[in-house]
């Protein structure tokens, strides 16, 4: 048996270690398989579009306005009368064309503004950067312009404009510390329009300037971000946010009159946008229709006038649900009668799409990576025009389609070719005749044709290897739990031990498996070589290998271990059965709560009322623990009927203050007076409290009612004021940081440890929390505390009952073997571990960090620092349900490595099955979440060991009281 453990304390590293990188790696799998770059590194297009007109571009200079973080409803609604003297209404209803623009997830500031400048959806390796700088250079309507002038946000305008050739560009933009959400943030939209205004009186002495004014193709780029950090900082909804509306759409005006008297010349075009949405919360990131829908209005030179619908002409639009074209996965139902637009046809578009209208409206060549379809319903052209503006755009997106075409041929052994565009050439020659036949409507129609089955082959060259990855990728995971529980069952299970000396096999056996193995990495390797394949296909192909050569290692010791299994009793095998369905019963009950948190509402109800008739069946008369677990139970089930979107109740906050303190001051009373003849004979200690200990816990309770406090005077504060004292933040500081690390100092009894750990988290917890998520860390503690109970029951129970346990109850220091029932232990952590993810909200989705939870601490944007803030909030739950885990298994006496590789087991056939849910069709909300879906499940295996590793620093010298039963207790 020592050499069993000692083997098994060898090898779970390695294990381990396998298993972060097999996780880490196939976690990047998703993005080859579904969501490649758009962005093609290496080589020429093979069409040269020398521009989007050959005549006389219908604008000499555009505007482009971008109002960071403003949603389409807030947007039209405010535009709606009684707002009569809105500037952007008047010209949706005199002077131009107006629509909503579908923006994809993550829809954050940066990728929007890649989509509307450059025309295509962001690389995913940005994120790697914060989205801050370019992961890889990429063209743009900005490149293509004679100069570029632009003025607002340092995290966006630099991205385009700080790249750009000297003399090509003006710009600038304000400190960082501008951007505070303790203010009303409109100020940075009038800073932007001021820098603008001051470079065009500098330019009536400068002629330098003059000149770079007065060139056509000029640019014009003002990025408003107001709307967005007033949004964060106070919903989208508030006064300040719909105000912020206003002020945009005055510097919109304000903008348009100092052009046009400045130039005096009709040849201005402008596109007013946004790049992403905000929900209701204030926040974004996800595919939710609040943060994808962003308004479109544009006019001036090029663009078409309004067009007025007649009573049935709007039936028919109506009925349609779409005037104007598909776009991406939107269908856009009826205008809303609030905006009090329904009688102007609306042109929706695609995000992308605004950058071959601006390529357009300059005769500039479109973005050499653009995916936008140029919306010529907003061009104001003739149709020789109009059919030279499409194919132009039509040949930019074929460019592509035929490099990826080009690339795959000259690098797959057996190339697929797509059959749909074989006869392209014929195509574009039959546009070709077409337009020198002057019929224009022919050629826009094959146009229009084309350039579809150009966007749907480069999707299908980006996705062209799916079916081999996902088989791999299925492969390996299938490996990886099969050896999961090869490791499992030999190291942490009384299977007989003459099962391990069979792994083996024939001596020799090892070295041939291992040999068969390289060589067939080698081959693939190969293989993957002559296809010039990215390094992630090699790791794919490596980590498959490297798995299913493990396997065959452990070919003889799996069927020992099988033909073990057939000697049991059939009672054996019906409990191995049933305990098999349960596990699937729990991890799909799981699956399917990642997109109805209400489940775990009904789960909680249903154990308050199971769990106390169980409790008493197996443990009678111990009905103090029986109306505990129902309580907490059906307390915790009422918070995910709550809305995701956590509305400020600060009050709520401050109670909940009180609510942790009588938590603590409970199960201090249990603590000191305890029974030593009760199940918490494992809780607590022989030797009463010290002064020592005593003084820790008041201090502790001290910092949470001081925690409280400074929630209620920092919050009234701020709503005062608008701004955070530096005085405020200091303590709030010193609170968070001085509360986690008093933990460490308390008595090591299980009851202790855990009621200080409760109390050092929950100063940090309550500061970062605005509404009921603060009650709820107090009820999931009741949970946890409940669980830590049955579980000492049931022990002390079987410890009673057993008459080869007596003497010393735990003084045997010697780890048992898992057993069969011990599953249960790992299921009911998942269960309360994704309760800790969707207790409060969705956090399957990007949006729902609530980024107001920072404000205590810290106001001035600084997203990584606000992210790590976030984050942290997040994790305390985590911490908290690991803690009882720990300390459970130390009750009862098991592996805690052991009961952690089963929670990876089965966190990996939740995997697998988010793996083949991930999609690429439908709603971008659809497709956002089961990215997220699986790349939590994913990545749960390297997150449970970070908090594992984490919380074994408070809960390492927990320590289980030594107990004696006498003859008579048993």
């Amino acid at each position: 048996m020592e050499n069993r453990k000692m083997r098994s304390r060898r090898s779970w590293r390695w294990v381990v270690a396998v298993g972060v990188a097999l996780h880490a790696v196939y976690m990047l799998s998703i993005f080859d398989i579904y969501f490649k770059t758009p962005i093609l590194r290496g080589g020429m297009p093979l069409v040269h579009p020398k521009g989007t007109l050959s005549s006389h571009p219908p604008a000499k200079r555009l505007v482009l306005l971008v109002a960071d973080g403003l949603r389409a409803d807030k947007f039209f609604q405010f535009q709606a009368p009684p707002a009569s003297n809105s500037f952007l209404r008047h010209v949706i209803r005199r002077h131009g064309r107006w629509g909503v623009s579908h923006a994809r997830p993550p829809t954050e500031s940066r990728p929007g503004h890649v989509s509307i400048i450059a025309g295509f959806y962001e690389d995913p390796s940005a994120v790697t950067k914060g989205w801050k700088s370019n992961p890889v250079e990429f063209d743009s309507v900005f490149n293509r312009s004679r100069h570029t002038i632009s003025f607002g946000s340092p995290d966006i305008v630099p991205i385009f404009c700080s790249s750009l050739p000297p003399g090509r560009a003006t710009w600038a933009s304000y400190p960082p510390h501008f951007q505070d959400f303790a203010t009303d943030a409109s100020f940075l939209d009038h800073w932007s329009l001021d820098q603008f205004k001051s470079l065009l009186n500098a330019s009536l002495s400068d002629p330098h300037t003059n000149r770079l004014l007065h060139q056509d193709q000029l640019v014009v780029f003002l990025h408003l971000l107001g709307c967005d950090t007033n949004g964060h900082a106070h919903r989208p909804y508030s006064p300040i946010y719909l105000n912020n509306v206003k002020v945009v759409d005055s510097i919109a005006r304000d903008l348009y009159h100092l052009m046009e008297s400045y130039f005096n010349d009709s040849s201005t075009a402008y596109i007013f946008t946004a790049d992403h949405g905000m929900s209701d919360k204030g926040s974004h990131g996800d595919g939710h229709p609040s943060n994808t829908d962003t308004p479109l209005v544009a006019w001036g030179a090029g663009i078409n006038f309004p067009t007025y619908l007649t009573f049935s002409q709007q039936s028919q639009h109506h009925a349609n649900a779409n005037a104007f074209r598909f776009v991406d996965h939107h269908m856009h139902g009826p205008t809303p009668q609030e905006w009090d637009l329904h009688d102007i046809q609306r042109l929706d578009v695609n995000q992308a799409d605004i950058a071959p209208l601006m390529a357009t409206l300059l005769g500039l060549p479109c973005p050499v990576n653009s995916v936008g379809s140029l919306p010529k319903e907003y061009l104001n052209l003739n149709k020789e025009q109009e059919a030279e503006a499409v194919l132009a755009n039509t040949k930019q997106i074929l460019n592509q389609f035929l490099r990826k075409s080009q690339l795959k041929q000259q690098s797959s052994l057996y190339f697929k070719p797509f059959k749909p565009l074989e006869n392209y050439q014929s195509i574009l020659q039959e546009i070709e005749d077409s337009i020198l036949a002057r019929n224009f409507g022919t050629a826009i129609r094959l146009s229009e044709t084309l350039r579809e089955l150009a966007l749907s082959g480069f999707h299908y060259f980006q996705t062209y290897d799916w079916h081999m990855l996902m088989t791999v990728i299925t492969l390996g995971y299938l490996g990886w739990m099969i050896n999961l529980i090869i490791h499992v069952v030999e190291s942490y299970t009384s299977f007989p031990m003459n099962l391990i000396t069979k792994k083996s096999g024939v001596p020799g056996s090892s070295k041939a498996v291992y040999f068969g193995g390289c060589l067939l990495a080698a081959f693939l390797s190969f293989l993957l070589f002559l296809e010039k394949s990215p390094p992630l296909y090699h790791a794919y192909f490596l980590m498959t290998t490297f798995l299913w050569t493990q396997i065959m290692r452990n070919f003889q010791f799996l069927k020992a271990l099988c033909g073990e299994l057939t000697k049991k009793s059939l009672m054996s095998h019906f409990k191995l059965l049933v305990t098999s369905c349960v596990a699937i019963f729990v991890l799909e009950f799981l699956v399917m709560s990642f997109t109805d948190r209400k489940l775990y509402t009904w789960c909680f109800l249903f154990v308050g009322l199971l769990g106390p008739v169980l409790l008493l069946y197996f443990i009678p008369g111990n009905y103090f623990l029986a109306v505990f677990v129902w309580l907490a139970s059906w307390f915790l089930s009422g918070f995910t009927l709550m809305p995701a979107e956590i509305p400020e109740k600060n009050n709520l906050v401050v109670l909940s203050g009180a609510l942790i303190v009588a938590i603590a001051l409970a199960t201090r009373w249990i603590d000191i007076n305890k029974r030593s003849d009760k199940f918490w004979v494992y809780l607590s200690e022989d030797t009463k409290k010290g002064s020592t200990s005593r003084m820790l816990f008041f201090v502790q309770i001290s910092l949470v009612a001081l925690s409280s406090a400074m929630v209620w005077i920092s919050t009234s504060h701020r709503a005062e004021k608008r701004q955070l004292l530096p005085l405020h933040q200091l303590i709030n500081w010193s609170l968070a940081g001085t509360s986690i690390v008093l933990p460490l100092f308390s008595q090591s009894s299980v009851l202790s440890r855990l009621t200080s750990i409760f109390l050092g988290f929950a100063p940090p917890f309550l500061l970062l929390s605005i509404g009921y998520e603060a009650v709820f860390y107090g009820a999931f503690a009741l949970v946890l505390t409940g669980w830590i109970l049955v579980e000492s029951a049931f022990n002390y129970s079987k410890e009673k009952g057993s008459s080869s346990r007596l003497g010393t109850l735990v003084g045997d220091t010697d780890e048992r073997y898992l057993e069969l029932s011990d599953l249960r232990i790992p299921l009911i952590f998942m269960v309360l571990f994704n309760v800790a993810f969707f207790g409060t909200g969705n956090f399957a989705s990007i949006a729902s960090f609530e980024i107001s939870s920072v404000y205590r601490f810290i106001t001035i944007f600084s997203p990584f620092l606000m992210s790590a803030l976030l984050i942290f909030k997040l994790f305390i739950p985590f911490i908290l349900v690991i803690c009882a885990f720990s300390a459970i298994t130390k009750i009862i006496r098991v592996p805690r490595i052991g009961l952690y590789f089963i929670v990876i087991l089965f966190s990996d056939v939740m995997t697998i099955h988010f793996f083949f849910l991930v999609r690429n069709t439908g709603s971008w909300m659809e497709i956002g979440n089961s990215i997220s879906h699986f790349g939590i499940m994913s990545a749960q295996v390297v997150f449970v060991l970070m908090l594992f590793a984490i919380t074994n620093v408070y809960t390492k010298d927990i320590q289980i009281a030594t107990r004696h039963f006498s003859n008579k207790a048993l």
